[in-house]
């Protein structure tokens, strides 16, 4: 079942899990956690008023598109919104509200003054012509630094942009501070259509730059409305705001590695950020920082210190934040990673960014999100098969190991 769920490449994945149990003495915690999945998904679906003998996929998809429109609506209401399918109206209440957040906020990410460099050793010409300004000087003398950053990898070309990233390799930690996260929102009238393409593909117009920690709302030219903008929106930017922090606390714990510009370079390009769980297979740093970042402070191991320190581990689910805003959402709560096959070859998620992200985009059965929930799985089977004292025993002392595989387990993709 976990396997087919995650479109897992068999006998690759059955080998793996026997390696995690061979190597972590934990037994029998795949048909655990697939006994959690199917209990939980059948409770809920009860709630919805669904037999688990006599629904299929279809229809238990559209009964969670009607639950979200329905949570959204209230959502947009309880930030005092007035048109929930507006864009335009709901961004900056959105961005209001998050402000008012008691979460992590702070990261360790480049300088100022290293950017502007970097800008100035190589001019964005695109971005300088579609300004109006003569020079790259010029500019950042009237610009926002981190506006104009973000609209490096839009308005310029993909081989200036490669060039561009290789100046990273050259950084050493002296180039980076401590600061909290931003957000930008870019102006449609100034920006236009800059960012279209990457709405078009992503479906969606948040995005961020891991290395200056800033989280930005690119612009939407169209006021067409959009269902479910606030809970597409909200949920995006609290996510990216836990996922620059994952990427801070990374890049701190390589300080002190000779090649570290080598490293932060090709964790940004490639993302290959992982540590060895089993003699020939990796897991990203998410997974450890999200397991020790909901631990209490006694539990943050030594060998991490004396660059991270327990606040960069702390973190907090885009959806625990949305409960506090509006308790009308506790129905989504903990079930990030269930999903399950409804007397249908297909799996319908209970996953709310998924979601929210398939009903804002009108997405058929067919083109249904999957993405955040099978993330959020193979993170569970690694925390609850690896545990506080294999995370610290067989994983964490292997973190001097070369950084070179890809983000997931290569044979699983």
């Amino acid at each position: 079942m976990l396997s087919r769920l995650l479109q897992a490449t068999q006998p690759v994945f059955d080998t793996t899990i026997k390696q995690l149990e061979e190597q972590t003495g934990n037994r029998s915690t795949d048909a655990q956690l697939i006994a959690e999945i199917l209990e939980t998904a059948h409770q809920k679906m009860r709630e919805l008023q669904l037999d688990p003998a006599d629904t299929n996929g279809k229809e238990l998809y559209a009964t969670l598109l009607n639950t979200v429109k329905k949570h959204d609506e209230h959502l947009a209401k309880e930030l005092g919104g007035q048109d929930p399918t507006s864009l335009r109206e709901m961004t900056p209440k959105i961005l209001q509200r998050i402000e008012d957040v008691d979460m992590p906020r702070g990261g360790w990410f480049l300088k100022d003054e290293v950017a502007k460099d970097m800008l100035l050793h190589m001019p964005p010409k695109n971005v300088i012509g579609r300004l109006g300004y003569s020079s790259a000087k010029k500019m950042l003398q009237n610009e926002n630094l981190y506006e104009v950053y973000g609209a490096l990898r839009f308005a310029e070309e993909s081989d200036w942009l490669e060039e561009y990233n290789r100046q990273y390799t050259s950084l050493t930690p002296d180039d980076f501070q401590t600061r909290k996260i931003r957000i930008i929102q870019y102006d449609p009238d100034k920006w236009g259509d800059i960012a279209a393409h990457f709405i078009q593909k992503k479906l969606h117009n948040i995005t961020h730059l891991k290395e200056l920690g800033v989280i930005m709302t690119m612009p939407v030219s169209s006021v067409t409305p959009m269902p479910g903008v606030t809970l597409k929106v909200m949920p995006l930017i609290l996510h990216y705001f836990n996922e620059i922090r994952l990427y801070s606390s990374f890049f701190k714990l390589m300080k002190d590695k000779k090649n570290f510009g080598e490293i932060f370079t090709n964790t940004l390009i490639a993302d290959p950020s992982p540590v060895a769980v089993t003699q020939t297979d990796t897991v990203h740093w998410r997974v450890l920082q999200r397991y020790f970042g909901k631990l209490k402070d006694e539990h943050h191991p030594e060998m991490f210190e004396p660059h991270v320190q327990p606040e960069d581990l702390h973190w907090r689910k885009a959806e625990e934040v949305l409960y506090e805003v509006d308790p009308e959402l506790e129905f989504w709560r903990d079930l990030d990673f269930i999903g399950l096959f409804v007397n249908d070859e297909e799996p319908v998620t209970f996953n709310l960014m998924d979601v929210g992200l398939s009903y804002s985009n009108q997405l058929s059965f067919q083109d249904r999100y999957l993405y955040h929930f099978r993330e959020a799985l193979w993170n569970e089977i690694f925390v609850r098969y690896l545990g506080q004292q294999n995370l610290e025993d067989r994983v964490l002392k292997r973190l001097d190991n070369d950084l070179i595989a890809p983000e997931t387990i290569k044979q699983f993709q």
